[in-house]
């Protein structure tokens, strides 16, 4: 067995991404290492091959023969292949148009308002607790399940039950465990869809539910929605907060210019890394890029997390800076043709988010160093189980 690196690469401070991320891009380009699993893998940290490899038609989610596809994780959903070689580039165009509608710009725009309301209540319920208050439990997880079970159209009274099947679907130790979560959740959706059919709604499950007979494959996808539509979100509003304290001249940016939002919004999507897990993709033929080949079927791990510190694309990759020129759009909603659907809404919730809670609490501070907030480990998002501030 060679002797490689091991990813994802240790980090002590949760909001810095490793420099073995740096040295190794400087020193290789793509290089192959080795992940938790022990198999072999192309890892891709620099922003420019990030880029050309998300939009390269050669590289899938799926395997040409998965029984021999190298792994990440034990994650159910991002460990390994997912889909058919054959089929997989027409069932993700036929499900992307589906869903774009429902996700589309201009739909989020408008439920932009309805979004600033919602967060202006749970500030409103903030300000009544007593210190400390656990932030994740009181803003950053309600706010964008709120948002997502109404999108859907999921009962938001269910928050309970969904949320600790998430929480056993993000798992990235126990396949078995996240598969049966996966599938959990999946019948779960099915049985919404059924209820939809007979008590349709304004609502993206109602929509879906009239469109498509294959109601196992519909609630395959949305589960993966109400999935990702609020484990990413709760995970960025966290670290942004935490960004934010980290930088206090930023943070009084924002307070006397809470229209420097958006910008703070990009630089937090940037900057915050909750996950080193890298996203799989599989050659379905020989890649030549940066004097590499890649042959077909060997796995390729994307890091849009380092992607985002590169050095060669932003001065001063790891100073965080909400006034930071758009030049070169970070990818952590990925780029190309997989470019996230969820990405307007995240944006709308993050602006809303970043817009007020500092103007409202100005004064607002963790309760404890943030080496010592309790991490949620063995899950794909290493966030944070809590957040106790003062206000």
């Amino acid at each position: 067995m060679r002797n490689l690196p091991t990813i994802p690469f240790e980090r002590g401070n949760p909001l810095e991404v490793p420099a073995a991320y740096r040295d190794l891009r400087a020193e290789a380009g793509i290089a192959k290492v080795r992940t938790q699993t022990g198999d072999e893998v192309w890892l891709v940290s620099g922003y420019e091959d990030a880029r050309s490899l998300f939009n390269d038609p050669r590289l899938g989610r799926s395997h040409p023969e998965p029984d021999k596809a190298a792994r990440l994780s034990g994650s159910a959903i991002l460990g390994g292949p997912q889909g058919d070689i054959a089929t997989e580039k027409a069932e993700h165009d036929r499900m992307r148009k589906l869903f774009m509608p429902s996700f589309s710009a201009r739909r989020m725009k408008a439920l932009s308002d309805h979004v600033g309301s919602l967060v202006d209540e749970r500030l409103d319920h903030l300000a009544k607790l007593t210190p400390p208050v656990d932030l994740h439990a009181e803003l950053s997880f309600p706010l964008p399940v709120l948002v997502i079970c109404q999108l859907l159209g999921v009962p938001y009274e269910d928050r309970e039950y969904f949320g600790g099947v998430s929480f056993r679907l993000g798992d990235m130790l126990d396949l078995e465990k996240g598969q049966a979560a996966r599938d959990e959740l999946s019948a779960y959706m099915a049985g919404l869809i059924e209820r939809k059919r007979r008590e349709p709604a304004e609502d993206v499950l109602s929509d879906l539910a009239n469109e498509l007979d294959d109601d196992g494959r519909i609630a395959e996808l949305a589960g993966g929605l109400l999935f990702a539509g609020h484990e990413t979100t709760v995970n960025r509003i966290d670290f942004g907060v935490l960004l934010l304290l980290a930088n206090p001249g930023q943070r009084d940016l924002l307070i006397a210019d809470p229209g420097l939002a958006p910008g703070a919004v990009e630089e937090i999507l940037r900057m915050a890394t909750p996950s080193l897990h890298g996203l799989p993709r599989y050659a379905h033929e020989d890649i030549e890029i940066g004097g590499h080949t890649i042959r077909r079927g060997e796995a390729v791990v994307l890091t849009p997390g380092a992607a985002n510190r590169d050095e060669r694309i932003y001065p001063d990759p790891d100073t965080f800076d909400i006034r930071r020129p758009p030049s070169d759009p970070h990818l952590s909603f990925g780029y190309g043709p997989r470019f996230c659907i969820g990405a307007s809404l995240a944006r709308v919730e993050l602006v809303a988010v970043f817009g007020r809670l500092f103007q409202r609490f100005p004064t607002l501070r963790t309760a404890v160093p943030v080496e010592e907030l309790p991490r949620s480990e063995g899950r794909i998002a290493d966030g944070f189980a809590k957040l106790e501030v003062t206000l």
